[in-house]
């Protein structure tokens, strides 16, 4: 069965590499949108040993389990196995973008691509692992199945996987990929391919198959959008806004935490998305530079809109603190997704914090809210400034003390809603 032709236009990730940033870390970021009513959640799962020839569950298939998992933080929506986005213990960060190319999508249960995103960082140490690791599930298994509860809606996948030395872009169409390395500067992906000439990595074959298909004379360089894009060669409005701010803000080299959040908040550009698709879930990673004594960060939003939203902090350490608050309620085997037909009715997938989040907003007026926003954010930037000093007090702060810090902030959200 195909997918049938609707063609959303959602996500954006990021990441600023030195000399563009300060204090010479990676930064990181992304919005997942999504349709409006779907929750995302924010989870943590301990780094695992896995039995040989054991098989995992991803959202639809099972696949062969890897030998080790690290440790992840995952932001997802609640009703699959895979991701959005997320960092894993070793200070790797993946997002994933929906991309429509010339090869065909379908709705045959499959490995999705956001399963790719929990794959990657379940499995690499550093980017380019990450990468392999994601590369090698795709040539095997290839990306099909439902992108969405209750629509027939599919799509192919592109990628930000970035660490604490470098970036890569990876952008498939089918089981067939092409990668770009980003050692420096700016880099942003929409809902488009985008890879051109520079193609630093690619699946065995890739040329053959596009001059076989059509999609490629042979002459000239090979030019990956070119070949694959169902949709031309043009980047989308987001795509040309988030490149031109994130410029703006890395030209002397003093790109920040805050200025990716502003960049994730920025609703003029669409970025921050509200209606029928929202940015339901957003997240921004500082990854200090390699052998730096400081742990990399990483900031979730766990509720929709991030212009309506606070950022929280998780780091990861030996003994993790993980609220319950921004995890989904568990169906076990009544869940939609595990009946047999899928999706024939619908569950209240809500967590507390989101709940929280949604009844403070939805009971304000607007001058109630921008009271409310003003807020939110004074507490953001608080926190902020207390990470930053927290961070640069490394080695000499014992990383235990930052065991619940995401749950404290968590708590306190929800105090302040009450």
């Amino acid at each position: 069965m195909a997918g049938i032709e609707f063609k959303a236009s959602s996500c954006d990730t990021f990441v600023a590499l030195p000399p563009a940033t300060e204090t010479g870390c990676v930064i990181f970021g992304k919005n997942s949108d999504r349709p409006d009513n779907e929750v995302q959640e924010v989870v943590y799962f301990p780094a695992t040993n896995n039995p040989s020839e054991s098989q995992l569950q991803c959202t639809y298939v099972p696949i062969q389990q890897a030998p080790h998992c690290h440790a992840v933080i995952l932001s997802k929506p609640s009703w699959m196995w895979g991701a959005e986005m997320g960092a894993n213990e070793h200070g790797v960060c993946i997002g994933n973008e929906a991309v429509y190319t010339k090869e065909p999508s379908s709705t045959k249960d499959g490995v999705l691509g956001m399963d790719y995103v929990r794959l990657g960082l379940e499995r690499g140490k550093t980017a380019k692992e990450a990468l392999d690791a994601m590369t090698a599930i795709l040539e095997e298994h290839g990306q099909s199945g439902c992108c969405a509860e209750n629509e027939a809606w599919t799509y192919h996948n592109s990628y930000i996987i970035a660490d604490r030395s470098e970036a890569w872009v990876l952008e498939t169409a089918g089981k067939w990929w092409a990668a770009e390395q980003i050692t420096s500067g700016v880099r942003n992906i929409s809902n488009d391919l985008s890879i051109g000439t520079k193609i630093d990595a690619m699946s065995i074959g890739l040329q053959e198959h596009a001059k076989a298909k059509g999609y490629w004379n042979g002459e000239g360089e090979f030019h990956f959008t070119k070949a694959f894009s169902s949709s031309g060669t043009e980047p989308s409005s987001r795509q040309v806004a988030g490149e031109f701010m994130m410029k703006k803000k890395a030209k002397y080299g003093e790109f920040n935490t805050r200025h990716m959040m502003d960049i994730l908040r920025d609703e003029r550009s669409g970025i921050c998305m509200t209606g029928c698709f929202t940015s339901n879930g957003s997240q921004v990673s500082i990854l200090p530079p390699p052998g730096a004594p400081a742990p990399p960060c990483h900031w979730f939003t766990g509720t929709p809109n991030p212009a309506r939203s606070a950022y929280k902090p998780f780091i990861f350490t030996p003994g993790v603190q993980m609220p319950q608050y921004t995890v989904s309620p568990d169906f076990g085997s009544e869940d939609p997704l595990r009946t047999q037909p899928r999706f024939q009715r619908e569950v209240d997938r809500r967590h507390s914090l989101w709940k929280s989040h949604e009844k403070a907003f939805s009971a304000t007026n607007r001058k109630q809210e921008s009271t409310l926003l003003g807020i939110i954010r004074d507490l953001e930037i608080k926190c902020i400034d207390d990470m930053e000093k927290f961070l640069k007090r490394f080695p000499n702060e014992k990383l235990e003390e930052a065991d619940g810090v995401f749950n404290e902030c968590v708590e306190a959200e929800l105090k302040f809603y009450e």
